[in-house]
Formats: C-alpha cells, structure tokens, sequence
C-alpha cells in the first residue's frame, strides 16, 4: 500500500451548461498569457514598446497550435489514421497531443511573419520570449495531470503519480514517475537560467533563445526517457529523444557562430520606440517641473513688511531715475538761469560805468 502519492484528477472535464470547461485547455490558455506578459516586460526592458509582443503572438500562438498538432498527430499517426481510427479525432485538440517541436518551429513561422510586419527583427523577438516560452511550458503541462497522460515508469517513491485504470485505452491503474511534473519544474528551471544568463552577459541576436532551446533539451531528453506511453522508437531510443537530441546540438552550434559573427546585443529593437519614449520623458519632466514651481510659490511665506527680490530690483533702477531726473531739472533750470545773472551782471556794470545827468562841472574861469 502506498503511503504518500500525488493524486490525479477524478475528471478532466467541468460542464457549465452545454459549455465543457476542460482543464487541459485552461492550462494552455493560462500559459500562453503568463508567457506573453513575461515577454512583454522584457521586450519593453529591451527598448520595444508596450504591446508589441502580443501583437506578433497574435500571429505565432495560432501557427504553434497547429504545428503542435500536426508534430503529435504525424508521429502518432495510429490512433487517427491506422487500423481502427477516426480521422476526425485528429482535430479534436482538446483532448491532449501538442508536439512542442512543431509548436516552437511553426510558431516561429507565424512570429516570423508578425516581425516582418512590424520592421523588427525576429532574433530579438525570439530573446525577450524566451523565458515566457519556458514559463508558459511549465504551466501547460499541467494539463497532462488532467488527462491522465504521459506519466513514466512504475515507483513506489512519496511523489508518485496515481493513475486510474481505464481498459477503454489500455491504461492500467497503479503509481508511477510524474513526467509531468518533472518537465514542469525543468521549465522553470530554464526560464531562471535564461533570465539569469540574459542580464549576466547581454544576450542577443537569438543567444538567449538558442540557450532556452538547448536547456530545455537537455532536460527533456532524460525525461523522454522515462516515459512508458507508445511512440516510435529509432536505434531503441523513443523519437523524442532523437529530437531533443539533434536540435540540442542545432541550439548549441548557433549560440557559438551567432556570439563569434555578431557579439553584443541589439541596440534597437523596435525602430522609433526609444524617441517615442524620450519624448514622453520629457514631456512629463517639463509637467513635472511646472507643478513643482507652482506647487513652491503657493507655499512660500515672505516676511512682513520685506518685499519681494523682485520687487526690490525693480524699484531700484526707478529711484536712480527718479534721482537723475531731478538734477537734470536742477541743471536745466541753472542754464535757463544763467542768461538772466550774466544779463544783470552786465547791466549793473553799465550802470556802474556811466555818468549820472549832471554830474560835470558847471563853474565858470
């Protein structure tokens, strides 16, 4: 008897009314959007603007759901279109098989196509969503707890996995290895390492999502390993393995030509989107910097009786003139002034010179 497990779900599926809420859908929902506001920000650390990585994932989630689907439903052709199939059944995504090889390579297609609308350049786009990327797994996976799906090989460890059994598709009941939880908790561990390795050395040019795709590899290769549900098998290895494997090593070559041919990382992004912001900088600056003088000369207590400085220059200046004024009209009355004295100096003097009437001698010899 097992002490301690991991339980699964008793069902998958939740009906609102006619409306099925199914828990694997909600998982990948909720990892799409945790990936794309991750992106966001880091795009927006980057110099993009706000905006533009959901804009462009409007383009790749739809491609990566249909590549997804199509890596899942050509490697497991069987169950569609074997013996026995139902080809309709290929559609029905709902029901789990997402092949994460063919969502990464077609949904780079689609964010390829939004990138070349927009004039940016997918190397960059591809940087800032790698860790998104990785988060966004992390939380999907969980859908495979939903479906009873993709676990490992039998345990008797504390965190088993208990499956129920269902002889409709051959499952048998028991305990066994998480998987699932396993690549979550891997994709968490990616995402740390890019964000980590990003802001440590200044990834770019599609180093930061080469190493995400490398790191995820690696770990998905063991894991792979442990998985007991069909897949075809090459040289004994599950084809997963050989997948995980081969594109390692495309990762791990592309890291090192892209950090030899093109060190450093992108000084722009998204063209025109750091001029916008300075703009916007320095528009709220200058609003800032008005409120501040207002909000200050509302605030300010003079002392009684003591004018402003302003005030003070400005009287200044007038009494000077004040003052020039009135010894100009001094001067100017001295001038009109001095006609008069010389004038009246000069008639004393005549005076002074001539002889009154009468003044000769009258007397006779």
């Amino acid at each position: 008897m097992d002490l301690a497990f991991i339980p699964s779900p008793s069902v998958g599926v939740v009906h609102l009314g006619p409306i099925p809420l199914r828990g694997y859908a909600f998982c990948i929902i909720i990892g799409v959007f945790v990936g794309v506001w991750l992106g966001n920000k880091r795009w927006i650390q980057r110099g993009g603007r706000s905006g533009t990585v959901a804009d462009i994932a409007v383009w790749a989630v739809p491609f990566g759901l249909v590549g997804g689907r199509l890596y899942h439903v050509i490697t497991t052709y069987e169950p569609y279109f074997g013996e026995n199939g139902h080809p309709i059944d290929a559609l029905k995504v709902w029901e789990g098989g997402l092949g994460i090889w063919g969502a990464v390579a077609l949904g780079a297609v689609g964010a390829w196509i939004g990138c070349r609308r927009r004039g940016i350049p997918l190397p960059a786009y591809a940087d800032a969503l790698a860790p998104g990327l990785a988060l966004g797994q992390a939380i999907g996976r969980w859908g495979n707890w939903f479906n009873q799906e993709l676990y490992g090989k039998p345990t008797d460890l504390p965190w088993g996995l208990e499956i129920s059994s269902d002889p409709a598709i051959g499952r048998i009941g028991g305990t066994y290895h998480p998987t699932f939880l396993y690549e979550s908790l891997w994709c968490l561990g990616v995402a740390a390492l890019v964000i980590w390795a990003d802001r440590r050395f200044r990834l770019g040019h599609g180093r930061a999502f080469a190493l995400y795709v490398a790191a995820y590899c690696a770990g998905r290769a063991w894991i792979e390993y442990m998985r007991v549900d069909e897949a075809h098998h090459i040289l004994g290895l599950r084809l997963n393995v050989w997948t995980a494997l081969i594109v390692l090593v495309l990762a791990v070559v592309y890291f090192v030509v892209s950090a030899k041919r093109v060190p450093g990382r992108e000084e722009v992004v998204e063209p025109g989107a750091l001029e916008e912001r300075a703009q916007r900088e320095a528009a709220d600056g200058g609003a800032d910097a008005e409120s501040t003088d207002g909000d200050s000369g509302k605030v300010s207590v003079e002392k009684a009786g003591e004018k402003p400085a302003a005030e003070k220059d400005t009287e200044e200046p007038e009494a000077e003139k004040a003052a020039k004024t009135e010894k100009e009209a001094k001067a100017e009355e001295s001038a009109e002034d001095a006609p008069d004295a010389a004038k009246d100096a000069a008639d004393t003097e005549d005076a002074t010179d001539a002889k009154p009437a009468g003044s000769g001698s009258n007397k006779k010899s």
